[in-house]
C-alpha cells in the first residue's frame, strides 16, 4: 500500500486520469481477491463461490433469480455453484412462500462461518486503506463506485 496517497488532477475527465483509476481499480480488486484465495482453495471453492456466500449472508432469504442479477453469472454457472455450496452444507434453500417456484437462499451455520471468516480477511485490508485515505476520502470513492454500478444493480442491494 502506497504511503503517499496522489491527489488526482484537476483534469480528471481526460483518458490518463481515467486509465490510472481503471488500473487501480483492477489491482485493488485483485489484491482484495487474492487477500481470501488460499482459504478458498484450500476447501476447493473459488471466487464465484465466495460473492455468492456474501450477497446470501447480507440478503437471508435472497432469490436465486435475485443472485443471478447480483453476480451477473449465467444460470447455468450459478446452478454449479449453489449446488456445490448446499452439497456442502454451507447454503440452505427453502421454498417461496408467497411464489412456490422460488427458491431462497440463506446460509447455514457453517456457510456463516466460512463467510465471516472470509470476511474478516477482506475487512483487513479495506479498514487499513479506509484508515489511511479518511473519511471525505472513502465517501467520494462510493460516490465513483455507486457511478459506475448500474441503477437495477443498486437497487437490489438497496443501496
Amino acid at each position: 500500500m502506497a504511503t503517499a496517497i496522489a491527489s488526482a488532477s484537476p483534469l480528471f475527465l481526460r483518458e490518463p486520469e481515467i486509465r490510472r483509476g481503471m488500473e487501480l481499480m483492477y489491482f485493488a480488486q485483485s489484491t482484495l481477491a487474492r487477500s481470501t484465495e488460499e482459504q478458498l482453495s484450500a476447501l476447493g471453492l473459488g471466487r464465484a463461490h465466495h460473492r455468492a456466500l456474501y450477497f446470501i449472508a447480507r440478503h437471508p432469504d435472497l432469490t436465486v433469480s435475485a443472485l443471478l442479477g447480483l453476480l451477473g453469472i449465467t444460470k447455468q454457472s450459478l446452478g454449479r455453484v449453489l449446488n456445490e455450496l448446499v452439497e456442502r452444507n454451507l447454503v440452505e434453500t427453502r421454498i417461496g412462500e408467497r411464489d412456490r417456484r422460488q427458491r431462497l437462499l440463506r446460509l447455514s451455520e457453517a456457510g456463516k462461518q466460512l463467510e465471516s471468516d472470509l470476511f474478516e480477511c477482506v475487512r483487513q485490508v479495506w479498514a487499513q486503506a479506509y484508515a489511511s485515505a479518511g473519511q471525505n476520502a472513502v465517501s467520494g470513492f462510493w460516490a465513483v463506485l455507486e457511478g459506475i454500478t448500474p441503477d437495477e444493480v443498486l437497487k437490489l442491494l438497496s443501496v
